[in-house]
């Protein structure tokens, strides 16, 4: 299908944009947040028929077995702001006077899961007009979902559920890079509401929504395999029962409960072989997108067609007569001869989803995402014990996965502060939306016209539904060569995006960003159009204007929103000393109250103690 979006976007858009005049920071404060960043790196849903209605207040604590976990209240801002930079994006003063008032992370926990308010994506496309068939074609462009989910991201309630969404899309890897289908936008908007739907739901679910999405199918192949032919030579795709064991499920090697390889000796044992791929890609035979509404739109001023957009939310159907009817044994299962496709598929999850490696390898890369690189084994065990049974027997309970991961010891305990092996590198979006999140970030046209941020050089570094390939961003299992972490053997997942470039962009673009926004394309239309330039994605810094005539407690106070307190006295003290080179008072003018809250922000975004979260 053709794509008319261009491949190299006009006026600017992931180029370069013309340097910004630099912010009024003194040399002192410039080195030192130039020097806390190489210091910190190293130097060198389907949904959308309607919108979700939020349900009644939550009553009481927690309503599942928390099995043990600490169950008490923050005792301290700090330890809120700690809680919250892990749960969630954010920790503004008052989302952390909302999670100590609610008594315990527990209450807390509770009405996140009961909650559900956000507009979906799906709807959100359909609100800015995406969902119409005209002469800008937004059934081939792929733009209109990253405006989507940065807007999901950057704004909006709920976000818990999306810190988790955001997780899960690092786990089951699809890609809007490789989207070259009608109505791509609209396909990732709805896989990103089966993220959303299913976050708090259940895995064995989740896995099903994800086999037979659209987006996945397109990306992994499953759509349009077909069954076995002796008379051509061609078998089954194997790619994605290849990857569903892989990166989905299993992992490579057969693993004990908290994580660790088990060894036949000395030798890793494999969790899969080649046979148990090609077996199981029998399965995912008969697969192709649903178009059975066989809707077709005209074009105006083009002779082609389009079809209806709702396939993009639909599971993929089966067609029978392409679905292999061959036995398909695999992992100590067998799929018998001629099983009908909907049942193959279920036995096939089924084993999947009940496989011993499944609760280790989720819950290690789960702690990865919100809590630290390094989980001990203790601690990854006691959470895929939760994923194996929620304290009701129920297998999979993605609520339970979320308050074993939040509340456990390692998690909660201030020892983990002292270490130095504890914690995790922020990744570069993540970071992005803790920022706008914080500091009132907003699109004055309502517009979201934020494209892909994966150039390291002047842009994010990462864009959200974007990942290079299938292996997501970075590999779980990343060490950083060369270093203390490779010496000890320790992974770091998120440096594997850190090298020179990565750094010097990640503090340019944060001086540009921190300062001025976002430049958006004519943020009036809500099409491309690659003129009429604005600075449309802003922040408000409403607090800090208000403490910017003293400098400590204008530091102290951002290194409680964005560090959770874990900024040293020693840092606080460079930076304080620093912004007092440039006097400020109540009778200055805005632009150097400005200045000085900008400097202050850049300065900690910057600092060894901000990029490694604890």
């Amino acid at each position: 299908m053709m794509d008319i979006e261009s491949p190299t976007k006009p006026d600017g858009v992931n180029t370069p944009e013309p340097a910004p005049e630099p912010m009024a920071l003194t040399p002192l404060a410039t080195v030192a947040a130039a020097a806390a960043l190489l210091a910190a790196c190293g130097g060198g849903d389907g949904g959308g028929e309607g919108p979700y209605q939020e349900p009644p207040a939550v009553a009481g604590v927690i309503d599942f077995p928390t099995n043990g976990f600490a169950n008490p209240a923050p005792a301290s801002d700090a330890d809120a702001a700690r809680f919250l930079q892990q749960a969630q994006f954010s920790s503004t003063r008052e989302e952390i006077a909302e999670l100590r008032g609610n008594g315990s992370y527990a209450q807390w926990l509770a009405n996140q899961f009961a909650n559900y308010r956000s507009i979906t994506g799906w709807n959100w496309l359909e609100a800015r007009g995406y969902g119409a068939v005209d002469t800008n074609s937004y059934f081939f462009n792929h733009y209109p979902a990253d405006f989507m989910i940065w807007n999901q991201l950057l704004s909006g309630s709920d976000m818990m559920r999306k810190r988790v969404a955001l997780a899960l899309s690092e786990f089951f890897v699809t890609s809007l890079n490789s989207a070259e289908f009608t109505w791509r936008a609209h396909a990732y908007a709805s896989w990103w509401d089966t993220l959303m739907r299913n976050a708090f739901g259940n895995y064995r679910q989740l896995l099903e929504d994800v086999t037979l999405h659209p987006a996945m199918g397109y990306f992994l192949n499953t759509k349009g395999n077909q069954k076995e032919n002796t008379s051509t030579g061609r078998v089954p795709d194997e790619n994605y029962s290849r990857e569903v064991m892989q990166l989905f499920t299993l992992g490579v090697y057969q693993l004990n409960l908290d994580g660790s390889v088990r060894t036949s000796g000395g030798v890793p044992l494999e969790s899969y072989t080649q046979d148990d791929v090609t077996n199981l890609a029998r399965v995912f035979t008969g697969y192709d997108f649903d178009r059975s509404d066989n809707i077709r739109h005209t074009v105006p001023g083009q002779t082609y067609t389009i079809e209806s957009k709702e396939f993009a939310r639909k599971p993929m159907s089966l067609t029978a007569s392409r679905h292999s009817n061959l036995a398909a044994t695999f992992l100590g299962t067998t799929v018998p001869a001629n099983t009908a496709g909907r049942e193959a598929l279920r036995i096939a999850l089924d084993t999947l989803f009940n496989h011993p490696n499944v609760g280790p390898f989720f819950a290690r890369q789960m702690i990865q995402r919100l809590v630290t690189s390094n989980p001990s084994p203790a601690y990854v065990a006691r959470v895929a014990a939760r994923f194996n049974n929620n304290g009701s027997g129920v297998r999979g309970d993605l609520k339970a996965v979320w308050v074993a991961i939040l509340l456990d010891d390692e998690a909660r305990g201030a020892q983990s502060l002292q270490s130095t092996t504890f914690g995790k590198l922020r990744e570069p979006m993540v970071r992005f939306v803790q920022w706008s999140r914080t500091f009132g970030g907003t699109s004055l046209a309502g517009s979201w016209k934020i494209f892909e941020q994966v150039n390291p050089a002047n842009q994010v570094g990462q864009s959200p539904l974007r990942p290079p390939s299938v292996f997501n961003f970075f590999r779980p299992g990343y060490v950083p060569p060369g270093t203390a972490l490779s010496a000890a053997g320790a992974t770091a997942p998120e440096f594997q995006l850190v090298n020179e470039t990565s750094v010097g962009g990640y503090l340019n673009f944060m001086q540009s960003l921190i300062e001025r926004g976002i430049n958006c394309p004519n943020p009036g239309v809500p099409e491309a159009a690659y003129n009429n330039y604005a600075y449309d994605f802003v922040a408000s810094y409403s607090r800090e204007l208000t403490l910017v005539t003293d400098a400590t407690a204008l530091v102290n106070h951002l290194a409680l929103v964005l560090t959770a307190g874990q900024l040293s006295a020693n840092a606080r003290q460079l930076m304080v000393t620093a912004l007092e080179a440039t006097p400020v008072t109540s009778t200055s003018t805005d632009l150097v109250r400005r200045r000085r809250v900008w400097a202050a922000i850049l300065m900690v975004m910057a600092s060894a103690e901000y990029l490694i979260q604890k």
